[in-house]
């Protein structure tokens, strides 16, 4: 598996504090490595759109897209309790 950074992510990405940037380096290279890592709690987001949803930390997560061999990650934001 691979990983593509679409542009919103690639910026919300920026905006993010250090620590998340850093966080989710880590489990960016958890997701390469299996899908299933417990850290990441992944799991189906919307059903519709095939869109996922993974923990960066207890308070922001990650979103992205699997088309084919590549994990497109679409947005990274604050969670929305």
């Amino acid at each position: 598996m691979k990983l593509d950074f679409s542009p919103h992510f690639t910026r919300s990405y920026q905006k993010a504090p250090l620590f998340i940037q850093r966080a989710f380096d880590k489990q960016s290279l958890l997701l390469l490595h299996s899908l299933r890592h417990p850290s990441l709690r992944a799991k189906k987001y919307d059903e519709s759109t095939n869109r996922w949803q993974a923990r960066v930390t207890r308070d922001w997560r990650f979103y992205f897209l699997i088309r084919g061999d590549v994990y497109y990650l679409v947005d990274i934001i604050p969670h929305p309790k």
